[in-house]
């Protein structure tokens, strides 16, 4: 049984919500517990009514996609399933993979080649541009991601009003799909059923606390998704704002943050749980989702780690997740260690520093020290690389600060000698509460940081000039405009140098928003380049950057045609009227 696509003009959308959404099916307490919430739902109830889409085999490989049914509050709803497996495997772990927002199901084709059975769903739902999607019935139309044929619900209703049922949401329908994709996973008769794992990307790694609490899974990795989102982003409840503003939750928020927020799952997790995240991603938020561990059992095996600077981005911690199944899944003999000792402390003169005691110090392969001032924001901070030294088994950091009266941040990343990243924890603290600090960090305006340009690369231009060079066809980025350090004075100018030798046109963004585009001519010299805040137009808005001391981010990108490898970019640095200051 499939369902035609429904189209509704947006007008009514408000008019028709609350007729369309199917009603609860369980009388649950005020502030129910995810565990009450689903007391009573059974993945594996009714038929699969197996609709085979594709068979194919090739390269030793069984790939089938089909849809199956699952069954949610009294209605339907058709699943579209990916399935791989090695031709003529028996007892093959199990892994159910799932996307991110708006993605579709993908199979990851090295793990079945090393001998996992994968399976990956659909829970977008209906898009303009796919022959393929899972199908919701007309009254759960909030399942589709595209709010062009579905809408949200989280803590409020279209028409403003506040949920009163956790089954009321979009995150209980994708909730309840994968338990049932799951339970589809199971049934293959390649599978283990005693050894099977998950990960899921973005959203999929949100959904995937809910996953930790069925006791079919052995181990899951969540990518990014980690909750303390409704609210706590939604809101801008930050943990280190100053002062602390901590509004009154309402109904809806109680009832969310209760029963579907990821990290109201952390008591009632059965599964060994990994979580890799990049310090800013716009996903929860790195302290607040290190907090969600804190509520796990104490038998239960947990790990996580940030990457840098990293936005969508797990390329320095990324082998985590194959380590973290095999270990937990496949029983693999793979040492974790365990996690570091971590406190930030002033030295003999007041300058903070942090000091990290890994677990297991004489199998430290390589470790970084990491931190950032003042912003409460935690996807929005600059992080530095600290000066390192060690002293017996403690590295120690130094960071220098502005202001001793603001906040810093510390963690620290130790890579072990089988490769495993384990992040120190958080570590946070005003320096003037630990006694006698002293801030020994001046504002500079001259930004010699190469390494801050994200995908970038060192380069040197004519005369030994040193500079950097896009290594992403896509651009660059740098935040640390975002670090009080390097925040521009009112009424500057950013300036730069650049070689190359064939002409290009680039696009310069600020603050994502505020766009320009920029020539870039050719020369067999260095040239240079001043740029003023109200060349950059918002994009929505069309009203000018105001002043360069509202940047946060400044982005690089290619025009069609454009080649950034062939440019070399240097010494960005704030400058008055168009002068350069050569003060650091």
């Amino acid at each position: 049984m499939t369902f035609p696509p429904l189209l509704l003009p947006a007008a009514c959308l408000l008019v028709c919500t609350s007729s369309l959404l199917a009603s609860p099916t369980t009388s649950l307490t005020e502030t129910p517990s995810p565990l009450e919430l689903w007391k009573h739902f059974d993945p594996d109830e009714g038929d699969f009514n197996e609709e085979l889409v594709k068979e194919t085999t090739a390269e030793g490989i069984s790939t089938r996609d089909s849809y199956i049914s699952a069954y949610v509050l009294g209605e339907e709803i058709r699943v579209y399933c990916r399935y791989a497996v090695k031709t003529g495997a028996r007892n093959a772990p199990g892994l159910l993979n799932v996307h991110g927002w708006m993605g579709a199901p993908a199979i990851e084709r090295d793990y079945v080649k090393n001998g996992w059975a994968v399976m990956a769903h659909d829970y977008c739902g209906e898009t303009s541009h796919r022959s393929h999607f899972t199908r919701y019935p007309k009254k759960l139309r909030r399942g589709n991601m595209d709010n062009q044929i579905g809408y949200r619900v989280k803590s409020k209703l279209p028409d403003g009003s506040f949920i009163t049922n956790p089954e009321q949401t979009d995150d209980y329908l994708w909730y309840a799909i994968q338990r049932r994709v799951l339970s589809y996973l199971l049934s293959q008769k390649e599978v283990d059923s005693d050894r099977v794992g998950a990960k899921g990307y973005s959203y999929g790694g949100t959904l995937m606390w809910n996953l930790g609490t069925d006791p079919r899974i052995r181990a899951f990795v969540a990518y990014f998704g980690v909750g303390w989102l409704e609210y706590y982003r939604s809101r801008g409840v930050w943990m280190y704002d100053r002062p602390v503003d901590e509004p009154e939750k309402n109904p809806g928020e109680t009832i969310y943050l209760s029963a579907i927020a990821p990290q109201s799952h952390a008591p009632h997790i059965t599964a060994a749980a990994l979580w890799l995240n990049g310090t800013n991603d716009h996903h929860g938020g790195h302290e607040r989702g290190e907090q969600t561990f804190g509520d796990f059992k104490p038998h239960i095996p947990w790990s996580f780690a940030h990457q840098p600077r990293g936005h969508h981005d797990t390329r320095d911690i990324g082998q985590n997740a194959r380590l973290w199944l095999e270990k937990h899944v496949l029983d693999k003999d793979i040492d974790w260690p365990a996690e570091a000792g971590s406190k930030i402390v002033l030295d003999a003169q007041g300058v903070p520093e942090l000091h990290v005691s890994p677990a297991d110090p004489d199998r430290v392969n390589h470790l970084e020290i990491y931190y950032a001032l003042k912003n409460p924001v935690s996807y929005g901070r600059a992080w530095r690389n600290a000066t390192l030294r060690r002293k017996g088994d403690v590295w120690i950091g130094k960071m220098p600060v502005l202001d001793v009266r603001d906040y810093v941040f510390g963690f620290s990343n130790i890579q072990y000698d089988n490769t495993v990243v384990r992040s120190s924890p958080f570590t946070a603290t005003i320096p003037e509460s630990l006694g006698d600090a002293i801030a020994t960090d001046r504002r500079s305006l001259k930004l010699s940081n190469n390494a801050a340009w994200f995908n970038s690369g060192p380069a040197e231009g004519k005369n030994g000039i040193s500079g950097f060079r896009a290594l992403s066809p896509r651009g660059t980025f740098n935040e640390q405009f975002n670090d009080p350090k390097w925040q521009a004075p009112e009424g500057a100018q950013l300036h730069f140098k650049f070689y190359c030798t064939q002409p290009q046109v680039v696009e310069i963004a600020i603050n994502n928003h505020f766009l320009a585009d920029i020539g870039i001519t050719a020369s067999d010299d260095w040239q240079e380049m001043t740029l003023e805040a109200g060349r950059f137009i918002h994009h929505f808005s069309k009203n000018p950057l105001a002043d360069w001391s509202q940047t946060k981010k400044v982005a690089i990108k290619p025009l069609p045609g454009a080649d950034l490898a062939k440019i070399i970019f240097a010494d960005f640095q704030w400058v008055s009227n168009g002068r350069t200051n050569q003060s650091h």
